[in-house]
């Protein structure tokens, strides 16, 4: 067992930062002769042939608590440091880490012969262990494009998504996708998933969330083929009254309904007394040379600081039609799904002023109730 000494931590920026790079040097040198030791462990258990024992990675899990991938990549260092003795030597001399030396000795695995550590040095001297992980991806397709080609075919044909529904009626999501696909993905949501104006206070995984439903909704340009059946004291929001149906979902709120109705690309169908009264197109209510007077007027979201484009945006009516609002052009606006959830599930209200346009009133909150007599 270690005996471990207390040592007085340094109360100066520059003295702790010498010790942090001091120490970490100390830890990779090891961690570089604990690497020869696994390849070693692993060189034995090879010759040894025995089936019925463990593998070195998973004794390196169990015994030396790593993960799968830290295991493997302090055999793989282990195993290549002979065609790799200027890494060693930069690591040595704290010119790299022992992660640019695990991406190297996994580049020397995949491209067996054609593996040149005098062409990757210079960038592990250069990059983070990060980075210098996506330039040994280029200098492996460089070497074996065909190898690379295939990985990633194969990595597109595992790729995998499952839909689960929660008690309470939540879509659960869990996939993985190959990084072509990744890409592509994070690159029609990250613009969606920026904050939008003022009182945006969602966390990042919120965002990303609400962007992936507004990218499969394509702001109503995309025509979801998706029908809800309600009856009009749902949409009327009359007490006692049932949820809205959907087809894969759970019943679903008055307040919904009632966004829907105001400006959706959504089925609809009015039930009274169990029997249709209504049966809406998939079309939006808000279109015509009305909706394109709207667009010209309002020109994207009118929600102040948001400038999601009207393609992506409701109508909103300003006075709700169940209410007696009208179809005016006074009465309207263009809101984002975001601000238009606002509005109607999260209780928020906009007032228009002639001065400052829309004016967003958070809903009221209530801490406690009040004490009672003593």
């Amino acid at each position: 067992m270690l005996e471990l000494v207390a040592a007085e931590v340094p109360t100066t920026r520059d003295h702790l930062e010498h010790e942090l790079l001091r120490i970490r040097g100390e830890i990779e040198i090891r961690e570089l002769y604990f690497s020869r030791l696994a390849a070693a462990l692993s060189a034995m258990n090879l010759a040894e042939d025995n089936e019925s024992e463990m593998t070195t990675i998973d004794w390196l899990r169990f015994n030396c608590r790593l993960t799968q991938n830290v295991a493997s990549d302090r055999v793989a260092i282990g195993e290549k440091l002979a065609a790799m003795p200027l890494s060693e030597d930069a690591l040595y001399n704290g010119e790299i880490g022992i992660q640019h030396l695990a991406t190297m000795a996994k580049t020397a695995r995949a491209v067996g012969k054609e593996f040149d550590e005098k062409r990757l040095l210079p960038l592990a001297k250069k990059h983070s262990p990060g980075k210098f992980y996506h330039e040994s991806l280029h200098y492996r397709h460089s070497v074996r494009p065909q190898e690379v080609a295939s990985e990633q075919a194969d990595l597109a044909e595992n790729r995998a998504l499952s839909m689960s529904t929660a008690e309470d009626g939540c879509l659960i999501l869990q996939g993985v996708l190959d990084p072509v696909g990744g890409a592509a993905l994070r690159t029609a949501l990250e613009p969606l998933a920026k904050p939008m104006g003022k009182f945006d206070y969602r966390e990042r995984p919120q965002r990303l969330a609400d962007a992936l439903v507004e990218l499969a909704t394509a702001g109503g340009k995309v025509a979801v083929q998706m029908q809800v059946t309600s009856s009009i004291e749902t949409l009327l929001g009359l007490l006692g009254a049932p949820g809205a149906e959907t087809e894969f979902s759970l019943p679903v709120s008055s307040k919904t309904v009632e966004r829907w109705a105001c400006d959706c690309s959504i089925t609809r169908v009015l039930m009274q007394d169990s029997v249709p009264i209504d049966v809406g197109r998939s079309k939006r209510t808000i279109r015509g040379p009305r909706r394109r007077a709207l667009i010209a007027r309002d020109k994207h979201c009118r929600w102040p600081g948001c400038e999601r484009p009207a393609s992506w945006c409701d109508g909103h009516h300003l006075v709700c039609w169940i209410n007696g609002g009208s179809d005016e052009l006074d009465n309207m606006v263009l809101l984002c799904q975001r601000h238009h959830w606002m509005v109607h599930e999260g209780k928020w209200q906009i007032i228009k002023t002639d001065t400052d346009g829309l004016l967003p009133v958070a809903p009221m909150l209530t801490f406690g109730r009040p004490r009672a007599p003593d």
